[in-house]
């Protein structure tokens, strides 16, 4: 059966992280069957990563704050998650569900596929975001 996407409802969720007024910073969107829908919503990137398990696929957008001392800039993820335990066949068309995802989940900056929970980091995420954002200003030694 061909997967299928609630745009509405992931539209309404995806708006949440946007919006400055609100204090989400991340939301999910999870199978219900075979359609993508809005899944959980919080503040707290460790919560977020928390449900991130073996068994699960889904799809997240993150909030991140990056920049330097002389300018903060708000930075999206998207980030698709494939736990370790999930079939190969539900692997293979996460791929070409994540183009439904897209049609709603439209801005950021850049976009992750993991399946390892080193990667999902929030250092290395905000560090792989602070490389995709061009001008950096700190006094580094790269």
């Amino acid at each position: 059966m061909a997967t299928k996407i609630d745009k509405e409802a992931c539209r309404e969720a995806y708006n949440l992280v946007r919006d400055d007024a609100t204090a989400v910073n991340w939301v999910t969107f999870k199978y219900d069957g075979s359609t993508i829908v809005p899944g959980d919503q919080g503040v707290d990137y460790e919560t977020f990563t928390r449900k991130c398990t073996d068994d699960v696929r889904l799809f997240g957008f993150v909030r991140f704050t990056t920049g330097d001392a002389m300018s903060k800039r708000v930075k999206f993820a998207l980030i698709t998650w494939i736990g370790e335990s999930v079939s190969g066949l539900q692997r293979a068309k996460t791929g070409t569900d994540k183009t439904l995802v897209k049609e709603v989940v439209q801005n950021f900056a850049k976009e992750f596929v993991i399946s390892d929970h080193k990667e999902l980091d929030e250092d290395y995420i905000k560090n792989e975001l602070k490389k995709a954002g061009g001008a950096n200003y700190d006094a580094q030694t790269e």
